[in-house]
């Protein structure tokens, strides 16, 4: 009698854990891989790379540093630049 009321526990919480599957590979594991690619884009900048900030600003990196990243938004203004509002690199079409 204790097996039947264990295997029906374990029905009632299969569905559950394959939703939670479901979630976690069409949420969780994707969110997870843009995390990654964003945080290994941002460690990659170097001086004179060019830049899409979160505002939709255009800047080019002219200094990156451990806390902030320094940018060139024209001749005239550079300004300091959380990394997290970097939002993609330009890349160069030659």
């Amino acid at each position: 009698m204790q097996d039947a009321a264990q295997g029906g526990v374990l029905a009632s919480l299969f569905p559950l854990l394959i939703l939670f599957a479901i979630f976690y590979f069409l949420v969780i594991r994707p969110q997870q891989k843009e995390a990654k690619r964003h945080k290994e884009m941002i460690a990659s900048l170097k001086k004179g790379d060019k830049i899409v900030t979160t505002g939709g600003l255009i800047a080019e990196v002219v200094k990156p540093e451990e806390d902030f990243i320094k940018v060139k938004l024209n001749d005239d203004c550079i300004v300091k630049l959380v990394p997290n509002f970097v939002s993609r690199k330009i890349e160069d079409e030659a």
